[in-house]
């Protein structure tokens, strides 16, 4: 027989043994939402991990919401607004920010070690497509929402010196220049080759001299000279002191578990983004719009 502590998903009839709740009453929660489930075949799996983790909340008067982690796509935007919301909290909660990709950021959040993934995966226009369908590649989407961030301005970042030659999109590709890759899984390496797509090329047709892990990360190499172009926002291109080839507008977007929505650290949070004084800042820093910040744009059918 196998041992609670080798599972990875659990029966209802497991989660009923392991709760001592009744099979049926299982099954509420899991419609109702409750327990973090999803359906496979017709038949409901839950994770253990996340089991563990809400009998934790629950057992402990919610013990860990004290505390906020959020992955997923790099942003130096919400970067600076962590810092500032950590700043006024003091020593009473904790919210911490690690940009891991998009990709990895729902992974991370559909196993229980984030509580909230940041994305970036379609244009403005494609986005309420492209987003909902990312999020349904994960086992627990059902109990996920989306709130939508800003839009940011994402294109070629170069040297000022670089500037004049890239405003040929179509003669970009074929230039003898060192680019700046992202890692699988980022919004920005997607955006990348959606780009190439349109100018009748791909990924093998550039030369990659290296791969970055963040927006800055790849700031830092052109800035640097050890390459020469690469693909990312217009915040962090001003930063760095490069230059900036907008080629689309982009939604930048937040997935949680519906409990996590309600959470007071994540409504300070966008209490904070709509602010005056959070809207001036990302003026400052360039190619934002912070209209409908908050707004929920998602929740499962």
């Amino acid at each position: 027989m196998t041992e609670p502590s080798e599972l990875i998903y659990m029966s209802a009839k497991q989660v009923a043994e392991y709760l001592d709740l009744n099979e049926k009453k299982v099954y509420a929660m899991a419609n109702d939402r409750i327990l973090p489930a999803t359906k496979v075949t017709g038949k409901w799996l839950f994770p253990k991990i996340l089991i563990d983790r809400w009998v934790m909340d629950s057992c402990h008067s919610g013990m860990l919401s004290d505390r906020m982690h959020i992955t997923g796509s790099d942003d130096p935007l919400l970067s600076m607004l962590v810092a500032r919301l950590m700043c006024r909290i003091g020593k009473s909660d904790l919210v911490s920010y690690s940009a891991t990709g998009s990709r990895m950021g729902l992974d991370l959040l559909s196993r229980g070690y984030a509580d909230v993934c940041t994305l970036h995966w379609g244009t403005v226009e494609e986005s309420n497509v492209r987003h909902p369908a990312l999020l349904k590649g994960y086992p627990n989407h059902q109990q996920w929402v989306m709130v939508h961030g800003y839009t940011r301005k994402q294109g070629l970042m170069m040297r000022p010196d670089m500037h004049q030659r890239c405003q040929e999109e179509d003669k970009i590709v074929s230039m003898p220049w060192r680019w700046v890759g992202r890692q699988e899984g980022a919004g920005s390496q997607q955006h990348l080759e959606h780009w190439l797509m349109k100018q009748g090329a791909a990924v093998s047709h550039l030369s990659f001299s290296v791969t970055a892990h963040s927006e800055r990360e790849l700031a830092g190499f052109i800035a640097r000279n050890e390459a020469d172009i690469g693909f990312g926002c217009q915040s962090v291109a001003m930063e760095s002191g490069l230059s900036f080839v907008p080629l689309i507008t982009e939604s930048f977007d937040f997935v949680m578990p519906q409990g996590i929505y309600f959470r007071r650290q994540l409504q300070a949070l966008f209490d904070l983004l709509a602010s005056t004084q959070t809207k001036q800042l990302a003026a400052t820093l360039g190619g934002y719009d912070l209209t409908d910040c908050g707004k929920l744009i998602w929740t499962p059918s």
